[in-house]
């Protein structure tokens, strides 16, 4: 990965991922259930990238 790549996956996705890990573990009804949902999002997410670049 490049320094921009690096900054963007520091600055805007770690957070942001924290932040709904977070907010989901809130709900006591369907926590679990998001948690698996954004697991899954982050994962396909990023096989995706890695897919489009090369792996560049």
């Amino acid at each position: 990965m490049n320094a921009p790549s690096l900054i963007f996956w520091i600055i805007f996705v770690v957070p942001l991922v924290a932040f709904l890990i977070w907010l989901m573990r809130q709900d006591k009804r369907k926590g679990k259930t998001g948690l698996m949902v954004l697991i899954i999002t982050v994962v396909l997410c990023i096989a995706y990238m890695y897919w489009k670049t090369g792996g560049k």
